[in-house]
């Protein structure tokens, strides 16, 4: 008979599970003598082979009384290898497992075992090593069993050490000041405990937890990567640059490159493969993967990129990898860090962040579920030649798109083949062109306009500009017969229509690593080594422009523009020339006299009064707690200019704050105008976007860009306000906005400059700190459910069971044991005589009435023949009964 029936699919008391025990222990007893071991693990469902007996009369005994834990067809605790376990057997193990609610309760043990979510990390954690780990995989069970001091029941050794990690990490404690922590706490407590005394030893019980980081040598010229063919090089095939730092160079070399000194560059690679099977291992994480198609509201609005025409033009186009839901979606994006912080440096190290898509739209961007999978050594950066950085990544994305992984599915306990690909890019400006091969400089910058970008050369202000917006307008607005308020010509030109990109870079070869003159007038510098991904050709939109930098740019021009910031206002002398050359307003020339220059005032010049007006009116605005940075902070009335603004503060300018300051201090028509881009901002930052509205926005931005072209200078019209005119296409191709900026990335990129500690050797301590916060999160989704979820699969026992039911009400509340985190409260009572406050019995007594917590509290029962334990969800205190009692739901 198949594993899975005899060990879950028949009864205790039957011949099948009878003889099916005895071959289990036999297997045990060989595994003993083999490995020369005192003790064998007992895989039953109380014990979860966190408990070990010298006798093996006594294994078979709680087997036969509590059957086998769940999900342990592949004996890897006695002596099978993971190695040859077997695919079939995973996959039958699905929801249909009927597992008597009596295997869950221990009789004659009461107790709540600290281990239990413990028990399930280690078991996750099972399934994702090797052999060649299984020793320390075994010493990590005897450590999650071993108490942390003779006697402590709360605390075993593991548990003890992963919590003080997850403070360190929360709190961003330096290595020094933990092994002090640890020094000191070891002293407090009595002896013989087992508590670690530094960062080191730490880390090392900790070490089967954690993912591989593959260090990559690389040439120091950005030519290449020493891996595959290359491996064992110690130059550079490309450029001839030493592989190693040396003083002197020699011809002796080492065949082992270890053995040579240390590498010129190093990349540091987080593979993405085992990091997806361990998030598809936490039953609740690979639920929330299959959110946007179980849990989506699909109404027709835009509120997620699963709500994307891109989105469904994948489905169509590849139907296998869109009928499977669990597929990833990535969305890659990459800039460069400083890693010193504010200090002065050159340094730039460049991560490549990935995010997924199929979550919900509140977690997509959270700091938990955005993976790093670069990171490129500086001082500097990779620019043109990051293809050769993106390599392994690349290497496992076309695994993950041709033939798949294998994956464990914890949320529907079965195998499945994933999938992934790389949604779209997100950066900023500079980078989008390190990435897509674009030049984003010069005539030709707008990646989507490409060879029909209408620019101006400036010849005073010595700057390109792009204008001729009313090329989006009907063929018959009356804005394209105007010559004077715009470039002096009329407008004939029509919007373009999509080009093939592939088809540019198709024939382009380029040698990495040599530093070569481009030739002239070349748009595209390269192909991208995304152009290797089968998929990437049928893209609508590859590379997203980032509204938060477009946004951040306008708002810098545009204040400098109104308040005259020196340095940074659009105006001036050699704008006003430009103009007359064009042949535009020509009233607003120059008008040199003997001793000085005057500049006619324009319709956008403020008089000392209105600066002082607008600067008075930020000044004075309050905003809720949290709302924005002080923006009190970043105004000098004194000055009339605003300083030190960072990306949300020039949204909040944008989007809601400069409207009000410019009431009565402007022309009614530009004050409508900025008006209007103002709301047009507001609008694009929808969470919830109707499609129909689209092309509203888009002819109404068109409209404002030319009437901005109007009454301001041209000098205003760079790039960044150009691409304005782009964002509602990309917005009607990959959906909302909130979802495709550099906001989350920045502030995660935040992060990893915290985790610096040793600034000689910055990009080591960023990996060491991810790498360590990497463990902390995978342990603290177990650890900080352990309070309110100890038993599983027995929910609405009661209702089967039909027994009366006794209502009780709760009169106190108190903390028993360890608080399960933020605004959670543990509320303990057992039925020992009658019912009484706290795991000991005795202290304070329950009536009738209803038992009522408010959101976020825990309950934990000790009654009759077991432990029942359950979070209040949203409103709803969701309470588990046993034999003894039933408890219905009540709304807290």
């Amino acid at each position: 008979m198949d594993r899975i029936n005899w060990m879950y699919h028949t009864a205790r008391t039957s011949l099948a599970f009878t003889e099916g025990v005895q071959i289990f222990l036999k297997a045990a007893e060989v595994n003993r003598r083999n490995k020369g071991n005192g003790r064998i693990c007992c895989p039953c469902i109380i014990c979860k082979n966190f408990k070990r007996f010298d006798d093996i009369k006594e294994i078979e005994f709680h087997l036969m009384k509590h059957g086998f834990m769940p999900r342990y067809t592949c004996w890897s605790m006695h002596g099978e290898s993971l190695s040859n376990r077997s695919i079939s057997s995973i996959n039958s193990q699905s929801d249909d497992i009927n597992i008597n609610d009596s295997n869950f309760v221990d009789d004659d043990d009461n107790s709540v075992d600290l281990n239990d979510n413990l028990s399930d990390l280690l078991h996750d954690i099972e399934t994702n090593i090797g052999d060649d780990d299984q020793r320390k995989l075994h010493d990590l069970f005897d450590d999650a069993e071993k108490p942390l001091y003779p006697g402590c029941e709360n605390f075993s050794k593991l548990n003890a050490v992963l919590k003080l990690f997850n403070l360190k990490s929360n709190y961003g404690w330096s290595d020094k000041s933990f092994t002090d922590l640890l020094v000191i706490l070891h002293d407090m407590l009595p002896d013989g405990n087992e508590l670690p005394i530094s960062t080191y030893q730490a880390k090392k019980l900790m070490c089967p937890m954690g993912l591989e980081v593959e260090r990559i040598h690389a040439c120091s010229n950005d030519c290449m990567l020493y891996r595959k063919e290359f491996e064992k090089e110690h130059k550079c095939v490309i450029c001839g640059a030493s592989r190693y730092k040396r003083k002197k160079e020699t011809d002796d070399m080492d065949d082992d490159v270890t053995k040579n000194g240390p590498p010129n560059k190093i990349l540091w690679y987080f593979p993405i493969i085992p990091r997806l099977k361990r998030l598809f291992s936490n039953e609740n994480e690979a639920k929330l993967l299959r959110w946007h198609k179980d849990c989506r509201v699909n109404d027709g609005k835009l509120r997620h990129v699963a709500d994307s025409p891109q989105w469904r033009n994948i489905d169509h186009k590849y139907p296998n990898f869109g009928e499977e839901i669990r597929n990833i979606r990535f969305g890659l994006s990459s800039d460069g860090i400083n890693p010193f912080g504010n200090m002065s440096s050159r340094h730039s190290t460049w991560p490549v962040l990935l995010c997924i898509y199929n979550l919900p739209p509140w977690l997509c961007m959270k700091r938990k579920y955005i993976m790093m999978t670069l990171l490129i050594q500086g001082p500097k950066q990779p620019g043109n030649d990051i293809d050769v950085y993106l390599a392994p990544l690349i290497d496992d994305l076309k695994t993950l798109w041709d033939s798949g992984v294998v994956v464990y599915d914890a949320y529907k306990k079965e195998n499945f083949t994933l999938r992934a690909m790389i949604f779209c890019t997100i950066s900023d400006f500079p980078a989008y062109g390190n990435l897509s091969g674009y030049s984003t400089k010069g005539k030709k910058a707008c990646p989507v306009c490409e060879d029909e970008t209408n620019s101006i050369w400036l010849k005073n202000c010595k700057k390109t500009v792009y204008m001729g917006h009313r090329r989006f307008l009907p063929t018959s607005h009356v804005y394209r017969k105007k010559k004077d308020e715009f470039d002096g010509n009329t407008e004939h030109r029509t919007m373009r229509k999509r080009f093939d990109a592939f088809s540019r870079v198709e024939n382009l070869n380029i040698v990495l690593g040599k530093r070569t003159r481009a030739q002239k007038d070349v748009i595209w510098k390269k192909k991208s080594i995304f152009w290797d991904l089968p998929y990437w050709k049928h893209l609508d939109v590859r590379h997203c422009l980032d509204v938060m930098h477009i946004e951040k740019n306008v708002c810098d021009s545009l204040l400098g523009l109104l308040l005259n910031i020196p340095g940074k206002t659009k105006d001036g002398i050699n704008v006003r020339k430009d103009m007359i050359d064009m042949g535009i307003r020509k009233e607003l020339g120059p008008v040199e006299t003997a001793n000085r220059i005057y500049l006619p005032p324009a319709c956008y010049t403020l008089s000392k009064e209105e600066k002082m007006k607008f600067c008075k009116c930020l000044h004075d605005i309050k905003v809720p707690s949290n709302y924005s940075a002080n923006i009190k902070r970043l105004v000098s009335i004194q000055d009339c200019k605003l300083l030190g603004m960072k990306s949300h503060d020039c949204h909040v300018l944008m989007t809601h704050m400069i409207p009000i300051a410019i009431r009565g201090i402007l022309p009614e028509k530009i004050r409508h105008t900025i008006t209007k881009l103002c709301l047009f901002f507001n609008m694009i930052h929808s969470k919830v976007i109707d499609p129909e509205s689209l092309d509203t926005w888009q002819k109404d931005v068109i409209i404002t860009l030319c009437e901005l072209e109007m009454y301001f200078p041209p000098s205003f019209f760079d790039v960044m306000v150009h691409l304005v005119s782009h964002i509602v296409g990309e917005i009607k191709a990959c959906g909302p906005v909130f979802l495709r900026y550099m906001y989350p990335f920045e502030r995660y990129m935040g992060f990893l400059k915290g985790y610096v500690r040793n600034r000689n050797r910055p990009e080591g301590s960023i990996v060491e700190g991810y790498a360590s916060e990497e463990v902390i999160e995978f342990c603290t989704s177990y650890l900080e459910d352990h309070h309110y979820y100890v038993l599983q699969h027995v929910l609405a026992a009661s209702e089967s069971n039909n027994l009366p039911c006794p209502r009780i009400e709760i009169q106190k509340t108190f903390h028993a044991g360890i608080s399960a985190g933020e605004h959670r409260c543990v509320v303990g009572f057992t039925a020992a005589a009658g019912f009484c406050g706290g795991s000991g019995g005795g202290g304070i007594g329950f009536n009738s009435g209803s038992a009522r917590l408010r959101r976020g509290f825990v309950v934990a029962v000790h009654g009759g023949g077991g432990v029942i334990a359950k979070k209040v969800f949203n409103s709803t205190v969701l309470v588990e009964a046993q034999e003894s009692f039933q408890f219905n739901i009540f709304e807290s």
